[in-house]
Parts: structure tokens; C-alpha cells; sequence
């Protein structure tokens, strides 16, 4: 395994983020237990999960998994970086009591101390907002980190979904606290959908933050979803917002070009969109949400995968990207 900071921060990182969504809905808690043990025997250390996954009325069910493994000893948790994240309704019944969702201070606290409950374990290493919150001040957010930080129960905050301005607010305001402020982004950044790089991406370079994208694959669509379907295998290869996405003419021109180029250079698809965004400045590490150990042995592989000039050049070729700002906006 290969490892790198995580931004600005002295924090030694995975390449390769373990992603949890499906533990639980989708991967009994067994099979979720050995594929966490594969992934940290192979060296991943860097675990992502979300308090609300497990969804439904099952929500928290996918940190409980992670908990009841963590409690099995072995030096599991000394040896995970262990990341969650705040903001979603947490109602059993789909509808939040005031005050049980977002990130107000009463809700920060109230989530932080049922996440470490749901994790059995006594402080989260990095705590991520799950989404801007446009209602509560960010220094009253701060504050309450602040305080998490101090009693021990977190030690670094980052974003998800946050916009370039929302990271540089939300730094500019921390910095003026003489708060460490954010320390990582999580966007949805992949071969398809490369808005990140205008705005995000920059931002989170110039403020010290850590890009770790979700989605590496578009819903399963850069893992091979034609010729999945082509094989009749292609069920489950794509999901989502990528669900109906093939049945667009000019994605699946697109789907098919990538697929053509990576069979010519003798490339798994899943593998190569993995490998790609371990080319990008910025990026720490993609996450990936195995259901089973051949995904996550498929993953692994992608962390030593070097993908060449010539197919790094026919990809940009195929899925160009937006180019920076402000000239995107300008001409």
C-alpha cells in the first residue's frame, strides 16, 4: 500500500479509502468484518463511513458494523484512521425532531457522542461535515468543534460537498478563531464528472485540504457496464444517479470509446478510473465501497496500477474536462 499525508495535516493516509455505504444494506455484517480485516491486512488504514448509512430506518446500522468489529481487538482501531460525518436527519420515522439534524452546536454534539457510541470507541479521528448547512453561522460551528477538539472526542474536521467559496469561508473564518479549520474535502470527482477541478479541487489545494473523492466510478459506470451487459453481469454495474445513464447516446458513446481504449492496452475499466484519480494534484485517495473481496481486490490493484502518456492523453480525450476558472466562465 502506498501512503500520503492528509493535506496539510501530519496525518499518514491509505491511497485507497475504504468506504462503508454498503455494510449493512447491502453486506451483512460477517462479510462487512472480513473484507474490513482484507482491506487492513492489505494496508489500508483509511476508513470512511457516515451516520446515516444504513438509511431507512436502519440508519447508524453501517457505524454499529464497524463498531462491533473495532471490538474484536487485534489493534483494529490504533490501526484506522476512522472518519465519519454530521448533518443528516437521523429520524427513524424520516422526519427529524428540531434540532436532530444539520450542523447546529446542539446537533453536533448530540451526533458526535451517538457516533462514538454506534463505533465503540472513544474519539473520531476525522469528523466531516455531510453537507453545507445555510442556516447556522459558521463560527457557531466552529465553536462546537472546537470544543469536540478539546475534550478529545474528534481531532480533525473536513467538509463534504462543500463549493470552492464554502471551503474558503469556512477556512477564512477558522483561521480568524485560530481554529485548524478544514483539513479535507470529499466530492464527487471521476473520469465523467470533473466539475471539482474549476473550483473545488483548487480551493482545497490552496487551503490545505485533502480531496477525496466519492463515486470514483460513476455509479459503476467506468467499471465495464457495457461489456457487463454485454456478458449479461451488468444487473448491478451501475446504480444510482447512473442507473438509466447508457440509455443517453452520448454517454455510452463515451462508455464504449473508454471501454475500446482500455481493452486495447489490456486494462480492467474499474481498475483504470481508480488509477486515474491517483494522477490528479490534489487527490489523496479515492474511496472505494467494495460489496465483496473481489472489488476490494480489484481496488487494491488499482493503488499499483501506472497508467501511461498515451492512455492518460486518450482519456482526456474521451472525458475532457472543464478547464479552470476563471476563464471557463470568461471565454
Amino acid at each position: 500500500m502506498k501512503y500520503t499525508q492528509l493535506g496539510r495535516t501530519g496525518l499518514k493516509v491509505s491511497r485507497l479509502v475504504l468506504g462503508t455505504m454498503n455494510f449493512g444494506p447491502q453486506t451483512n455484517e460477517s462479510d462487512s468484518h472480513a473484507l474490513m480485516d482484507a482491506a487492513l491486512e492489505a494496508g489500508v488504514n483509511f476508513f470512511d463511513t457516515a451516520n446515516v448509512y444504513g438509511w431507512g430506518e436502519n440508519k447508524g446500522r453501517t457505524e454499529e458494523i464497524l463498531g462491533t468489529w473495532f471490538a474484536q481487538g487485534g489493534d483494529r482501531r490504533d490501526k484506522v484512521v476512522l472518519a465519519t460525518k454530521v448533518y443528516g436527519n437521523m429520524g427513524a420515522d424520516g422526519e427529524a425532531w428540531p434540532n436532530h439534524d444539520k450542523l447546529s452546536a446542539l446537533n453536533i454534539r448530540r451526533a458526535v457522542d451517538a457516533s462514538l457510541k454506534r463505533l465503540q470507541t472513544d474519539h473520531i479521528d476525522l469528523y466531516q461535515f455531510h453537507h453545507v448547512d445555510r442556516d447556522t453561522p459558521i463560527d457557531e460551528i466552529w465553536q462546537a468543534i472546537d470544543v469536540l477538539i478539546q475534550q478529545g472526542k474528534i481531532l480533525y474536521a473536513g467538509s463534504s460537498n462543500f463549493s470552492g467559496y464554502k471551503i474558503a469561508q469556512a477556512n477564512e473564518r477558522a483561521a480568524r478563531r485560530g481554529s485548524y479549520g478544514l483539513v479535507s474535502e470529499q466530492c464527487i470527482y471521476n473520469l465523467m464528472e470533473r466539475g471539482a477541478e474549476m473550483e473545488v479541487i483548487p480551493a482545497a489545494q490552496e487551503y490545505g485540504l485533502g480531496v477525496i473523492p466519492w463515486s470514483p466510478l460513476h455509479g459503476g459506470l467506468l467499471g465495464g457496464a457495457i461489456r457487463k451487459e454485454r456478458e449479461g453481469s451488468g444487473a448491478r454495474s451501475t446504480s444510482g444517479r447512473s442507473g438509466d445513464a447508457l440509455a443517453d447516446p452520448k454517454v455510452r458513446a463515451q462508455i464504449q470509446a473508454y471501454e475500446d481504449l482500455l481493452e486495447k492496452h489490456g486494462l480492467e475499466p474499474g481498475e483504470a478510473g481508480l488509477a486515474w484519480l491517483l494522477t490528479r494534484p490534489g487527490v489523496t485517495g479515492p474511496i472505494s465501497g467494495p460489496r465483496t473481496q473481489e472489488q476490494l481486490d480489484s481496488a487494491l490493484r488499482a493503488v499499483e496500477l501506472e497508467l501511461s502518456d498515451e492512455v492518460l492523453k486518450a482519456l482526456d480525450e474521451i472525458f475532457p474536462g472543464p478547464g479552470p476558472s476563471p476563464e471557463n466562465f470568461a471565454w
